[in-house]
């Protein structure tokens, strides 16, 4: 080998070791138009995933948003939250009775075998579940007779106007437990677990919105005790959506109804630490920004969605500039492959939207 070749070599290393900057913007992608808030969308893959809505409808694509399969629609169903464990098992969330209007479906989870096919109701032991809000799937590694291999741990809590409830499965959804959550808090907004014991959810104190106060909680026992790790001081207000781009940085949206045009300040909660403290910091003096989702690529850039428009960070939240997310961007998903490098991000609101990926 000459030292040329070494050295290109070498430059070669170099180069990728010190990684390739990317570029992020966002692309609205052709889909079916709805009226109002659309509330979830989760991808296994860069291709495939699907989204949910208020018509009880569930649609799927596999080339990465270019085109959507409409798989369920039924009436008297909310579908506010769906998750997938792998290409054919998956669960969609309903937000139950005695909320929205025209809402019949007193059944707060589904569950599908064969990649959304069909759905079926999913059985449960425990405390009757009136609605759901969030999934968040586990992926854990264990030694299986000798050799390596997964099972995935499957969590879900709601809802939005009370009750207060958490269920669990520990065997890829094949058997859950439920428990009311109503003594810790009376609403909840999502869910993020790290591993089958540690994790947060987003609440708030009170189901009487001028008496409530956001609120964060953490369980490191995955689930059986949840521990109070954040409050506001400020009445009508609740948590909505988070994101923890590392460990230990986490963001959470801190939504205002407070009803005097005067309260202006919008702000977002952050963590430097695991979610042990957390700071408020201001996102923008807008009284009708109300926040829903937020997504962080890193622990600097960052998005986050509100009733008109999006915001975006590259500084950790310290400043912000106004992008456009589409209307009510309620949930803002990125993924990242084992080394930590994203590979695909998606966006729902009225509108849904794809992250591009430039080098």
């Amino acid at each position: 080998m000459t030292i040329k070749t070494i050295f290109n070599l070498l430059l070669i290393s170099a180069f990728v070791n010190s990684g390739i900057a990317q570029n992020y913007s966002w692309e609205k992608l052709d889909t079916e138009p709805y009226p109002g808030k659309q509330d979830d969308i989760s991808f296994i893959d860069a291709n495939t995933g699907w989204y949910v809505n208020g018509f009880g409808t569930i649609y799927k694509t596999t080339d990465a948003g270019l085109n959507w399969e409409k798989q369920l629609q039924q009436k008297g169903s909310f579908f506010r939250t769906i998750a997938f464990v792998n290409q054919d098992v998956g669960f969609a969330g309903t937000v139950g009775t005695d909320y929205f209007p025209n809402v019949s479906d007193t059944i707060p989870l589904y569950g599908t075998k064969d990649g959304g096919k069909t759905w079926n109701p999913v059985n449960y032991n425990g405390h009757y579940v009136k609605g759901l809000c969030a999934i968040s799937v586990v992926k854990e590694q264990f030694i299986n007779h000798g050799a390596i291999d997964y099972r995935h741990h499957v969590f879900a809590a709601g809802r939005v106007g009370s009750p207060a409830n958490f269920m669990v499965s520990h065997d890829g959804g094949i058997n859950w437990d439920s428990k009311s959550l109503n003594d810790d808090c009376k609403m909840i907004f999502d869910i993020k677990m790290f591993n089958k014991n540690e994790g947060f959810i987003c609440a708030a104190t009170s189901e009487d919105i001028s008496q409530s106060n956001a609120l964060i909680m953490k369980t490191v026992d995955g689930g059986k005790t949840w521990e109070k790790v954040y409050q506001s001081n400020r009445p009508f207000e609740t948590t909505w959506k988070m994101s923890f781009p590392t460990k230990n940085v986490g963001y959470v949206t801190i939504q205002s109804y407070n009803p005097d045009p005067r309260v202006k300040q919008q702000r977002v909660a952050k963590t430097t630490d695991g979610g042990k403290t957390w700071n408020e910091i201001n996102l923008v003096e807008d009284h009708t920004a109300r926040q829903f989702g937020i997504g962080f690529i890193d622990e600097n850039l960052g998005y986050v969605g509100t009733v008109n428009s999006g915001y975006k960070t590259e500084d950790g939240s310290q400043t912000w500039t106004a992008m456009d997310l589409g209307r009510a961007c309620n949930n803002i998903k990125i993924y990242k492959d084992t080394s930590g490098t994203v590979t695909h991000g998606y966006a729902i609101g009225v509108d849904v939207f794809k992250l591009k990926i430039e080098n």
